[in-house]
């Protein structure tokens, strides 16, 4: 398989945008990540996909719970910070401590607590599945990534 190709391919399948947080042993963690699925409704499981070359890779899918953060269409600074800035991703976020320690975000279009239920191997990724342990929703819209770019939807008219 031509990796240029399937990286096309999957270009095309379009999927909102998460960030991904945990209590690591200098402070708090995370991530964005698009590789993100509900996976049980009983249980609540999730799952998201993390790179075995994150720099964050063994803090994540070592801690005890994370939380997953689903962004809202304003929040495209917030999914860049933790895409490449690899100082302190939390400097002048608003962050309140969940369950298990959990550093959640403010302002997201929804945000679970989790804890750690199961890492699986998967290629050049680590399939980490959370048991959610708590759900808070708010309004808005996503921020979504297709084709390697940040994406918005249309709402249609009735």
């Amino acid at each position: 398989m031509d990796p240029d190709q399937f990286k096309a391919a999957l270009g095309r399948w379009a999927s909102g945008i998460t960030v991904v947080t945990a209590q690591g042993p200098e402070g708090p963690v995370g991530l964005t990540a698009s590789a993100f699925s509900s996976l049980s409704l009983h249980p609540p499981l999730v799952l998201v996909c993390i790179g075995q070359a994150s720099y964050h890779h063994d803090h994540l899918t070592g801690a005890a719970g994370f939380g997953v953060h689903i962004l809202d269409a304003s929040q495209e600074e917030l999914s860049n910070t933790f895409a490449f800035k690899r100082g302190d991703r939390f400097a002048d976020l608003e962050v309140e401590d969940g369950p298990l320690g959990v550093p959640l975000l403010g302002g997201c279009l929804a945000r679970l607590a989790c804890e750690r239920h199961e890492v699986v191997e998967g290629g050049d990724h680590s399939i980490l599945i959370g048991r959610v342990l708590a759900a808070e929703v708010s309004g808005g819209q996503p921020l979504a990534w297709w084709q390697g770019g940040y994406r918005r939807l249309e709402e249609q008219g009735s």
